[in-house]
């Protein structure tokens, strides 16, 4: 009998550390799922936060002055981020020391609808100006994936074509870019970049762009407001928004149409980019320039480490003005009726329109409601 009871009280012992084991494992896997992508984006922090300014001793390069430089525009935000003009960087100096760390750059390009045919321009211009001599890996996401031409790529340079589904409206499309850039970092960029633009595809690239756009958080100040006072930003001003910016607030206007930086800080951008268009979306609500206006309500109380001048993305309406020395990236010219839906070329018909007249909120609502009665 005592030797029944101790067969009995062993089985339970050995019952239990296997229960135990069980459960430790399973606890232990979900644990390293959840914690993954925070390890990996822990290691490229590392790896920046290891990124040394090093020159190479007997490279040489024109003098620095702190008394000779750009005087007509301004080159330092009120927070110290640099702001990246013509003639505020030594290309050859900082080229040197960017190849020492063997950086690469993901890009992301969405091509859908008729925005296919921008895919040539925008890839072969990109080839003889973008991150020339780095490695770069393109990432285009479109619904035509027969459309995309064929592109001789640079050393180092490849692209991966990506099929999505095909969207028509405005917000869709803003949301749908934002949950798939979040996902693409999370999932598949860890490993693979250090670095990361989001750029549109209408545009064409003129002049380089390097690694001197290059930071933690970069943002691109938008060709058309550059020169506005805050009070005349195309901010969103309704409250029910999540992208709602009060009055009196506001550092500058940055485009949506190009950003980018570390991968661990862009993911969180789109992550709650996306976050908060979905709660406007469950509230019925669009804000004014959609996933513009929620890009702008991150950047005001997530400071850029480095803004771009309009340099990075001119506009398609007028002429260059002085102080812009150089266009190196530019929105092409486009009929916006024929390669975009009815509602998608009437908001861009509002935003060229409240640009010339400098329109309030309450002006563009108008127009909106005045585009939808048609």
């Amino acid at each position: 009998m005592p030797h029944h009871r101790n067969l009995v009280f062993m089985t339970f012992v050995v019952f239990g550390m296997a229960l135990s084991g069980l459960i430790y494992i399973s606890t232990n896997q979900n644990s390293c799922k959840q914690q993954m992508p925070e390890q990996v984006f822990r290691r490229s922090e590392e790896k920046l936060e290891n990124f040394g300014l090093r020159s190479s001793p007997g490279f040489l390069y024109n003098q620095p002055s702190t008394l000779v430089g750009r005087t007509d525009v301004v080159s330092i935000t009120p927070w110290l981020s640099p702001i990246i003009w013509e003639g505020t960087f030594d290309l050859t100096l900082i080229d040197s020391i960017y190849k020492q760390h063997n950086v690469t750059v993901a890009t992301t390009v969405f091509a859908l609808g008729k925005y296919t045919r921008f895919l040539k321009v925008f890839l072969e211009s990109a080839e003889e100006h973008y991150f020339v001599g780095f490695r770069v890996h393109y990432y285009l996401f479109t619904d035509q994936p027969e459309e995309v031409p064929e592109v001789k790529m640079g050393e180092n340079h490849h692209l991966t074509v990506r099929t999505v589904p095909s969207l028509d409206r405005w917000q869709d499309i803003s949301m749908g870019r934002m949950e798939i850039l979040e996902k693409l970092i999370k999932n598949e960029l860890a490993n693979k970049a250090d670095y990361i633009f989001c750029l549109d595809v209408d545009a064409k690239f003129y002049g380089r762009w390097g690694v001197e756009s290059l930071g933690r958080l970069v943002s691109v100040i938008h060709p058309w407001f550059f020169d506005y006072p805050r009070n005349k930003f195309q901010y969103e001003r309704r409250p029910e928004s999540q992208a709602f910016i009060p009055a009196g607030e506001g550092d500058y206007y940055y485009t949506a149409a190009a950003f980018g930086g570390s991968l661990a800080d862009v993911h969180h951008l789109t992550k709650t980019c996306w976050e908060k268009l979905k709660i406007d979306a469950a509230n019925s609500i669009e804000a004014i320039w959609h996933e513009e206006s929620h890009l702008n309500k991150y950047f005001l109380y997530n400071k850029p480490s480095k803004l771009l001048s309009p340099e990075y993305l001119w506009r398609d309406i007028n002429a260059g003005v002085g102080i812009v020395k150089i266009i190196r990236f530019s929105h092409v010219a486009k009929n916006n009726a024929e390669v975009s839906s009815k509602r998608v070329a009437a908001v861009a018909s509002i935003q060229l329109t409240c640009c010339v007249l400098k329109c309030q909120p309450k002006d563009i609502e108008n127009l909106k409601s005045f585009h939808k009665s048609k």
